[in-house]
């Protein structure tokens, strides 16, 4: 049997786990380990900017896969965004973002041919998670513009430095290799 409840108050979110804590010895509990798209904005927002290019660009550029060539001539060294992707996951569970078991979005693709030479070959994502992630980049974008076509910078008015000494006037412009 699968149950799936949406919009349940915050008593019935109560009783129901209290229940299920009762029976937890005959059930079995899954949680919704899904990409969604909020999920995946979450995830893109709570990368640095590297990051973040890094997985626009196994998203959108390579529909879902990027030769680890490709990056590495357009980022540069792999190991600080490919540090962030993989430490997102974990954060992500413990900020109560995502249920344990979610599956990193972006996975690495080694060379068959040469298994004791474990340089990355390729990052690749799920056919079923691009059209999601797409869809969080663009809202993600929509955002920003937004934002700016009110004058508002990333952080506020008032944080146009922000940490690192990041000058967010001027962040597209920094972000370029």
């Amino acid at each position: 049997m699968k149950i799936t409840i949406e919009g349940a108050s915050p008593e019935f979110e109560r009783k129901l786990l209290d229940l299920v804590a009762e029976h937890r010895h005959e059930l079995a509990v899954t949680a919704d380990t899904e990409w969604s798209v909020e999920r995946a904005e979450r995830y893109l927002r709570s990368l640095p900017a590297g990051a973040r290019r890094f997985a626009e660009m196994v998203v959108v550029d390579g529909e879902g896969y990027a030769d680890a060539d490709t990056l590495r001539s357009i980022v540069g060294k792999l190991n600080g965004p490919t540090v962030a992707l993989s430490r997102a996951i974990p954060r992500g569970v413990r900020e109560g973002w995502w249920p344990e078991g979610t599956a990193a979005p972006i996975t690495v693709v080694y060379d068959e041919k040469n298994p004791s030479w474990q340089k990355a070959k390729a990052y690749e994502m799920a056919s079923e998670n691009v059209p999601v992630f797409r869809a969080a980049i663009a809202r993600l974008a929509a955002a920003k513009g937004a934002a700016q076509s009110l004058g508002l910078t990333p952080g506020g008015a008032s944080k146009t430095i922000g940490p690192r000494g990041i000058n967010w006037d001027n962040y597209e412009e920094d972000q370029q290799p």
